[in-house]
């Protein structure tokens, strides 16, 4: 026997037949005291059927003095003449003796976790690693069943069945886990190898393990994955405080146990940035999050503003523009956890073990917008350097999306004030038609639209009704809406045809698209609807530039759609517009309305204006209720375009409200004239309108006679005002002048513009028809 190796040879009956000098002195039986006898009568207890099969295993001798010592026991078969084992060569090793190899010294020596396991699962070997993580000797876990030595957790239960895989399919394995060990306080992510050890025979007699502690790589990957996330689920509305939610949701609980997002009061309004942030720094709370139902560990509420003290954490991430680390122990720290425990004592439990905080500047463009603090209590890592780093990005992440939403909140705000300032704020009020509307700003990330609508007053006691849409979203369509509104309304002054009208403003728009040099002010477009109605012939005239055409509901509760020929929207130049004109009932509701209302991508649209008219048809009290009816009924759940209505209500001026005369071509029939007109006064009981309307309408006539062409007509129309109208077969405009002292004329338009509110003239498809109103209120003097 080789001296210093502890080895003996064993029977095939047990019998002891070989005893070397390594195996004296670690027992301390001299051969002649041992050879010949038992093996079993050096052993304290029997060994396992495990380890008698497997020819390896933990056994604990009985030394010479009486003491015990645990040995690891491995057999090595001594086959006979006839290949049948005769006897056993048994090799021992103590555990903490010193490796006689070099492959034995690597094993032990490891950097990683490595041990070696029977085909029952029994440890066999640990490496000083492996016992640390463990937290006990080898000697202590030598023979154990693994399951025996570590708690009944998922991930011990799949370290157990990914040994039994390797033993039944002799096929390495490779996984990853997180899980904690015996001897660490908190989990750590491993890397485990397990292959198969295999004898002479090829059999699986063992299994090596190898696990590697890739902590730091799967923190590196989670860092990752939420800088991934982030891109993803931050910023997905263009809503500020929405943004902020985003954020907390992605922090806690992975990355903190509570956080919050402070913003300076500006952000949420219209303010100018401050310049410097100096001292105490105001900011207003709009989200947090706790790993504690209800977010008990928040000092602040949402919505309340709180001072940052200048000394702490998040203020001085403010003022430097960058991440603010701080531990406990450290005073600011310290300050900071007493000052919310004294602010809010009913979350003292809750922040009891706080001991890292991370307070990192919300920055977009170079501007500082707030603030995001982040605390660790359960999670047992303080805040370091990388968690600093993945901070100031998924920070600076969640900022440029908060500035654009700010920006988005900004000009929808400027785009809303300057709609609401040019859209009419309160109609005036008419004889003829009864009015009501609606206009819906969308709610899209495209931003508000250019729909508008009016009313405008015409001679004669007729109204014009407009709507329209131009092409867009945002400040540049808003302005552009009201230059056209403007334009329509000074065009409709002059009493222009529908048509007419649109042709004007369609010259309009297409100088105003190759005035600028953007090209996307050179894509400049727009939708019009004109409309004129006028109560004496009860005659609606409507023409169209690319725009849906108006409903019309009758008295008798039917709606259908006005048949037009639609003409193309503004900008196109070059091609007619058509007018159709259809006579109303009086009492019939006239609805126009923008492409908002009835167009959308999901929606058929026969069948959306199939549901407008029957919308319209509803039963209600009042026209304002009409319209909350049919916006309710015919608008989808979140309308992806602005949306403008305008219902009219039409009324008739009968055949007592207006007298018509004939006039002869002749001076000498314009006394008659103006008697005539004097007593039609009087039948109406406006005897005291009577000095001025004989005045108006001997100049008035009188001018037609002279400058004009026949036929000539005068008609009085008793309205909210005393309206005159003098018609003639000329085209010839009339204006006013200022007549010199010895001029013999010159002076009668002008006294007729002193004497009535105002006074105008029109062209019509025969002539001209110069007009003047009068109030038939009492004057104040």
């Amino acid at each position: 026997m080789v001296h210093g190796s502890a080895a003996a040879i064993v029977d095939t009956r047990g019998v002891v037949r070989g005893w070397s000098e390594g195996a004296r002195e670690l027992t301390g039986y001299p051969a002649d005291e041992v050879v010949g006898r038992p093996a079993h009568d050096l052993l304290t207890e029997d060994l396992t059927a495990d380890a008698v099969a497997d020819l390896v295993g933990t056994a604990v001798l009985r030394r010479r003095d009486g003491s015990s010592v645990a040995l690891l026991l491995t057999a090595c078969a001594v086959l006979g003449e006839d290949g049948q084992p005769s006897g056993y060569m048994i090799t021992a090793e103590a555990p903490g003796a010193p490796e006689p190899t070099l492959a034995g010294q690597a094993f032990q020596h490891a950097s990683v976790a490595m041990s070696v396991f029977d085909a029952g699962q029994h440890y066999l070997r640990l490496n000083d690693v492996a016992c640390r993580i463990m937290g006990v000797p080898q000697e202590a876990l030598l023979g154990q069943h693994f399951p025996e030595s570590v708690e009944d957790r998922q991930a011990h239960r799949g370290w157990l069945a990914h040994l039994r895989q390797v033993v039944d399919t002799g096929r390495p394995v490779r996984y990853e886990s997180f899980t904690g060990a015996p001897a660490l306080n908190r989990e750590h992510s491993w890397t485990t190898d397990m292959w198969p050890l295999r004898d002479g025979d090829g059999e699986v007699h063992a299994v090596a393990v190898a696990s590697f502690d890739s902590t730091a790589q799967y923190w590196a990957r989670q860092r990752l994955l939420l800088l991934n996330e982030a891109a993803a689920t931050i910023g997905t509305t263009l809503d500020v405080v929405r943004t902020a939610e985003e954020l907390i949701g992605l922090l806690v609980p992975r990355y903190a146990d509570f956080a919050s997002v402070d913003l300076l009061d500006w952000v949420l309004g219209t303010d100018e940035p401050p310049t410097v942030l100096e001292g105490d720094i105001l900011l207003r709370r709009v989200a947090h999050g706790s790993a504690h139902e209800g977010t008990p560990e928040a000092a602040v509420r949402l919505g309340e503003a709180d001072v940052y003290p200048a000394p702490s954490p998040p203020a001085r991430a403010l003022r430097d523009g960058r991440a603010a680390l701080s531990q406990a122990g450290e005073p600011d720290f310290m300050r900071w956890v007493a000052e919310r425990n004294t602010r809010a004592p009913a979350g003292r439990p809750y922040r009891k073990g706080a001991h890292s905080l991370l307070a990192v500047p919300l920055r977009a463009r170079g501007t500082t917008l707030g603030v995001v603090v982040a605390v660790r209590i359960s999670h047992p890592d303080d805040f370091g350097d990388d968690d600093a780093v993945l901070g100031e990005e998924l920070a600076s992440r969640a900022a440029v999306c908060i500035d654009n939403a700010r920006r988005f909140a900004r000009e929808r705000t400027t785009a809303l004030a300057l709609q609401n300032s040019l859209l009419p704020r309160g109609l005036p009020g008419q004889a003829v038609v009864e009015v009501a509307h609606r206009y819906l700003p969308c709610g899209s990330l495209a931003g508000v639209g250019g729909d508008w609508f009016d009313v405008i007053p015409l001679s004669g006691s007729r109204v014009a009704l407009v709507v329209g849409d131009v092409v867009g979203h945002g400040i540049p369509s808003s302005a552009t809406m009201g230059r056209l509104c403007t334009a329509v309304r000074t065009l409709a002054d002059v009493d222009l045809p529908p048509d007419e009208l649109l042709t004007h403003l369609d010259d309009l728009v297409t100088h105003l698209a190759s005035d600028d040099r953007d090209d996307e002010a050179a894509e400049l477009g727009a939708t019009c609807l004109y409309a004129v109605y006028d109560p004496v012939s009860r005659r609606l005239t409507t023409a169209a530039a690319g725009h849906p055409p108006p409903a019309v509901v009758l008295p008798d509760g039917t709606a259908h759609l006005v048949p037009l020929s639609a003409g193309p929207p503004l900008g196109v130049g070059g091609l007619p517009f058509e007018a159709t004109e259809i006579e109303l009932p009086e009492g019939a509701v006239v609805a126009l309305y923008t492409d908002g209302l009835i167009e959308d991508r999901d929606r058929d649209l026969d069948h959306a204006t199939d549901e407008l008219c029957r919308a319209l048809t509803a039963r209600t009290d009042t026209l304002d209720d009409l319209c909350d009816s049919v916006l309710k009924a015919v608008l989808p759940e979140e309308p992806g375009d602005d949306v403008a209505l305008l219902l009219a209500r039409t009324r008739a001026l009968g055949a007592d409200r207006v007298a018509t005369w004939d006039v002869e071509p002749d001076p000498a029939h314009v006394a008659a004239t103006r008697q005539a007109a004097t007593e039609q006064l009087t039948a109406w009981g406006l005897e005291e309108a009577s000095f001025v309307t004989e005045l108006v309408v001997s100049e008035l006539v009188t001018n037609a006679i002279r400058y004009g062409e026949p036929p000539i007509q005068l008609r009085l129309i008793r309205d909210r005002t005393l309206i005159c109208e003098v018609s003639d077969g000329s085209s010839t405009s009339p204006h006013l002048r200022r007549a010199h002292a010895f001029d013999e004329g010159g002076r009668g338009l002008l006294l007729v513009a002193q004497l009535t509110q105002r006074w105008g003239s029109r062209q019509t498809g025969s002539g001209k028809t110069i007009w003047a109103e009068q109030s038939l209120e009492p004057a104040d003097f």
